[in-house]
């Protein structure tokens, strides 16, 4: 009741303030929306899709401290009519005027209602107007209201409004449908308390969520947001971390006095009939937002002898507890944090199989350069390190620009690209013909170590590391995960600061020989025997080219990009093979090679029909019945009450590959399928789509591999991104 009055109050003074004030501008049109139909798994629902101005914000079902929430009624004939309103978006959380807390929306989102048949067939081609009000918020706000008609044939919503915004596509509400936050029971990692407060007429409630101390996704969110709940009046929400937990404190202002008929807060601690309570769990362990529901039959009535300061929190500050004591926890202790993990992922690379022949080449490097001067081995290692920093940067710097587009990415974004892979195809296919002895690059300070010329230079140790950043973001490591969903899920700086330290892990090795030759003198003398090793080391180039080469002709779906790609490689191989000989023919033959790849780069490419991915053929091949992974899909799974596993892989993608040889490929894991009865779905993201890497991201993944089990209730477990029969059991 009494935040009842505070909205009213703030709505009162917010329209008294907009028509005193002049300094700051508010749009023609802060909020817009659009009416579209929206069928989902043989459901029909009226999708409302809102698009609020830069900077101005909506609010939830549970405004906050103030603010009046999006109402939506539909009338046909004068009479209203009630439609099964789905879920709605998870809020966000605001601070206004420093003390105030706000829950709601900004940018574009949307409100499904679904039809049931039943009503379907009573609403079909009548009228139904729509009127929709909301109150919309930046630095004064704004109430607003729209009514439009429509009609309903064949599924379809007509309308004749010319003011609407543009219909949202269907791939985008599909998204917006599939992140809807889900019914679920209380994980059993979830935990809550009810206690008496000091202060009258007030409660106190504690919740923990054991097995995490991971804060890094709750910037301007919440870890539980309460639905309106009276008697019960939720203030601010204080996060507590523990040693091994996550929590949050809440105190409660009990207005049972303003119920019908009044109830008095119980001294005995137990309410005259219980109390269900709807909370949105922001599931730091699932990574998805869940609606659950806790029944309280009464509290603690024992005091509670220490209750933290609820004063509002800085969005970048979490309060935190070991017990009884709190502390203040800045969010750059947390960036620390995630720095650690990102340069120990970065370490962790240098053995991945993925960039093994490019650091193998390195190592190869280190032997070359045993008797220059401390001075040039320094150099030289800096040199590689500057490669791969440099790379990252730049990496780092186009996602920062695609995200400010709109754009979502992930982690090996670029190899989603068949240009990028047919340009990474021809530079390993040049430096395995440069390692073969075919030619040889002429580089300043070049001499001979033993009876083997080498090619020596800072600019061939600077494309090394960019090599080794490139052929390492197929790969995913330990910790590495970890860091790159904080970094892609935070501003700018962050991700530049997250890749960085990536590089530096990745280069660290070679940043302390640098400085310390001694840790390699285990490594033997130049001399003849690096001649086949070269040549080993040029193998294991053309090894990575052909795994390439599978990866592009997946990307193209056909042949001509193939021959076109191929022939290519023919005219460089002929060029570099006659260049010394034939000077005129050589370069004759790798203009041709450039003409046939500007050629390829520039032709358009036609996805194929086919919807079974050959990466679906495979896995298929192996025995056991993967299908594609859907939303749909996995709605039917959950109404049919059928446990899946599910496997976010990619082509490119290495760890992928090692996952399938050490688990997924096996006689054990189709046994294991076979008497669980799994269904088996697979999302192919070897070329870009949008459904996968937002669901990925919804469940705090930016990349892949990605395993989970979908449980016969729909709840899903998120096994991260390395698997085992004995983690995939203990699960189920």
């Amino acid at each position: 009741m009494s935040k009842t009055f505070i909205s009213i109050f703030f709505l009162l003074f917010s329209i008294i303030s907009f028509s005193c004030r002049s300094d700051e501008s508010v749009p023609a049109k802060p909020v817009q929306l659009v009416i579209q139909s929206y069928e989902n798994n043989n459901n029909l629902y009226i999708a409302i899709s809102y698009e609020n101005a830069p900077e101005w914000h909506t609010y939830w079902k549970n405004p906050g401290d103030a603010g009046l929430a999006i109402k939506n009624q539909f009338v046909i004939n004068k009479k209203e009519i009630k439609l099964l309103e789905e879920e709605w978006p998870a809020p966000r959380r605001f601070i206004e005027n420093g003390t105030q807390w706000a829950f709601g929306y900004l940018g574009s989102y949307t409100l499904f209602y679904k039809l049931d048949k039943n009503l379907l067939n009573k609403v079909a081609g009548k009228t139904i107007q729509l009127d929709s009000t909301w109150l919309v918020c930046k630095h004064i706000c704004v109430p607003g209201r729209k009514q439009l008609s429509f009609k309903l044939a064949n599924k379809k919503v007509t309308n004749h409004e010319n003011d609407l915004l543009n219909p949202i596509s269907e791939i985008e509400l599909t998204s917006r449908f599939m992140n809807l936050p889900q019914q679920s029971i209380i994980p059993e990692y979830l935990e809550f308390k009810l206690t008496k407060s000091q202060k009258d007429k007030s409660l106190v409630l504690t919740y923990e969520v054991k097995k995490t101390t991971d804060v890094g996704f709750l910037k301007n969110a919440n870890l539980i947001y309460s639905y309106p709940s009276a008697p019960f009046d939720f203030g601010h929400e204080n996060l507590i971390i523990k040693e091994t937990s996550l929590g949050g404190i809440v105190e409660i202002n009990w207005d049972g006095e303003y119920s019908t008929p009044p109830e008095a807060l119980p001294a005995d601690g137990i309410f005259k009939k219980p109390h269900v309570i709807k909370f949105l769990f922001n599931d730091p362990i699932q990574r998805k937002m869940l609606v659950i529901e806790k029944k309280f039959l009464g509290f603690d009535s024992n005091t509670l002898t220490k209750v933290p300061s609820l004063a509002p929190t800085n969005p970048s500050t979490f309060q935190t507890s070991d017990k009884e004591n709190q502390q203040s926890v800045k969010l750059g202790s947390v960036l620390f944090y995630y720095l650690i993990l990102a340069f120990l992922g970065g370490v962790i690379l240098n053995i991945m199989p993925c960039v093994l022949p490019i650091i193998s080449l390195k190592l190869f490097g280190l032997i070359k350069y045993q008797t220059e001067s401390r001075a040039k081995i320094i150099r030289h290692n800096l040199f590689y390190t500057l490669g791969i920093l440099s790379t990252f940067l730049v990496l780092a710097l186009i996602i920062v620009l695609l995200k400010s587009f709109g754009t979502q990415v992930g982690w090996g974004f670029q190899l989603q690209s068949p240009n990028f892979v047919a340009l990474m195809i021809i530079v390993l296919f040049i430096f395995s013909l440069n390692l073969f002895g075919l030619f040889e690059f002429s580089t300043p300070g070049g001499r001979s170590l033993g009876n083997v010329k080498l090619s020596q230079g800072f600019a061939g140790d600077y494309f090394s590391g960019v090599l080794a950043t490139i052929l390492s973001t197929p790969c995913s490591a330990p910790f590495l995960g970890t860091a790159l969903t904080f970094a892609f899920s935070s501003s700018g700086i962050f991700i530049i600061l997250i890749f960085l330290s990536i590089g530096l892990g990745l280069a660290s090795p070679f940043i302390v020989t640098a400085f310390i030759p001694s840790l390699i003198s285990f490594l033997p003398k130049p001399g003849n025997w690096m001649n086949m090793v070269k040549k080993i080391l040029g193998l294991t180039l053309i090894l990575t080219l052909l795994w390439l080469f599978d990866v592009y002709i997946a990307l193209v779906d056909g042949s001509a990009h193939f021959i076109k790609l191929s022939t290519t490689l023919v005219f460089i191989f002929a060029g570099f093979g006659v260049l010394k000989k034939e000077k005129w023919i050589g370069f004759t033959s790798l203009l041709i090679a450039l003409l046939f790849f500007i050629n390829l780069s520039s032709t358009t490419i036609i996805a194929g029909k086919d919807e079974q991915s050959a990466l679906i053929r495979d896995k298929r091949a192996s025995g056991l019945n993967w299908e594609p992974w859907s939303v749909q899909a996995m709605q039917e799974l959950k109404e049919n009450r059928q446990i899946a596993f599910i496997d976010f892989t990619a082509k490119w993608c290495f760890t992928c590959k090692v996952n399938e040889r050490l688990v997924l490929d096996t006689a054990e894991f189709k046994k294991f399928v076979s008497e669980n009865n799994l269904k088996l779905l697979i999302g192919d993201w070897t070329k870009r789509d949008e459904v996968i890497a937002s669901f990925l991201r919804d469940n705090g993944l930016v990349g892949v591999p990605a395993y989970f089990i979908q449980k016969k209730d729909g709840s899903l477990i998120n096994l991260g991104e390395t698997i085992s029969i004995g983690k995939i059991k203990k699960n189920l």
